[in-house]
């Protein structure tokens, strides 16, 4: 392959995830204004991992390598591009999490082996990596993903929770994989929830 011919290949790569930008979340603006798009989501998400890297210990309990910050960025970059092709499939909708990883998995395949061969398998790994949680990264940026959507509801005063009959218990059942990470980062989502809870915004737990 000519350095023109990857060249190309990357700018077509350039082209087809300006589509994330038409993909539209169900979560809401900090403002309620409008809902967010996937791209705006990554964007954010990049910010918080700089930002609050210094709440996560640098070394886990076997002393490994400290956290790659540009593996992370790069993972919450890229994450949430199979969605060109999925669609956002929104959290708490237990029907449409039915056949969620197939479909994440088809788009992958196909988005990713648009780029030169090295990079193809390159960033396919890094979004399998993200998948899998298999690495300190990873956890890192599954986490944040858990922690900004509560930040956006609360902020919205629970604007998607309501309109979704989202209830505390569902929201704090998602946590553990971020208190896992960040003791500091896990109680403060848990003081949001509890205060969304108290002003009305959020359900503390589904009617039977």
């Amino acid at each position: 392959m000519t350095s023109e011919d990857r060249l190309r290949q990357q700018l077509e790569f350039v082209i087809e995830i300006d589509r994330l930008k038409q993909v539209t979340r169900r979560v809401f603006l900090t403002d309620g204004s409008r809902r967010e798009n996937d791209a705006e989501h990554s964007w954010h998400l990049a910010v918080m991992a700089v930002l609050l890297q210094e709440h996560v210990s640098d070394e886990d309990e076997e002393g490994d390598a400290p956290l790659d910050l540009t593996r992370t960025l790069h993972m919450l970059l890229i994450h949430d591009l199979v969605e060109i092709d999925a669609g956002d499939t929104f959290a708490f909708d237990e029907a449409a999490q039915v056949g969620k990883a197939q479909r994440e998995n088809k788009a992958a395949d196909r988005i990713f082996a648009m780029l030169p061969g090295d990079q193809a398998g390159e960033w396919r790994g890094v979004w399998d990596e993200f998948e899998e949680r298999r690495t300190k990264e990873a956890r890192y940026a599954v986490a944040l993903d858990r922690l900004l959507p509560i930040v956006q509801n609360y902020c919205s005063r629970g604007k998607a929770w309501r309109e979704h009959g989202v209830t505390a218990d569902q929201v704090l059942a998602r946590l553990p994989s971020l208190i896992a990470v960040s003791g500091p980062l896990g109680r403060l989502a848990e003081r949001l929830v509890r205060e969304a809870v108290d002003r009305g915004d959020l359900s503390p737990a589904r009617c039977e």
